[in-house]
């Protein structure tokens, strides 16, 4: 794991990988993306599954990552989570997310380009 500070995981990322779902599916409705706030706050959606971030950046002997849990929906139903993810360099993140009481999938995520937003 890379050493991070806010500054370097602030910003639109765009899933390109996950575990538990192919392509098709995680980016069903909107090119699948996480974003990440200068307050560690944010929001993520993946297929039909969307929801708000809650977050910190946690240090260790192997390196810091971002842990945070979520609220959201998947489809209509309500649902909850938690999370964490890591710099693999500059660009890409990889982590995991977890459905409460569900699945859990690994996923890898490379940083947008500037003034890229997601489209809903």
């Amino acid at each position: 794991m890379v050493d991070m500070k806010n500054s370097d995981i602030t910003g639109l990322w765009h899933i390109y990988e996950m575990e538990m779902w192919d392509k098709d599916y995680f980016n069903m409705e909107v090119r699948a993306f996480m974003r990440i706030d200068r307050d560690n706050t944010g929001a993520f959606q993946f297929g039909l599954i969307s929801g708000n971030i809650d977050g910190r950046i946690i240090k260790s002997k192997e390196g810091s990552r971002f842990e945070f849990t979520w609220d959201g929906n998947n489809e209509i139903d309500s649902e909850s989570g938690s999370g964490w993810f890591a710099l693999k360099n500059n660009d890409v993140i990889e982590g995991e997310i977890k459905i409460h009481l569900g699945d859990v999938s690994k996923f890898s995520a490379k940083k947008a380009k500037k003034n890229c937003e997601p489209t809903f």
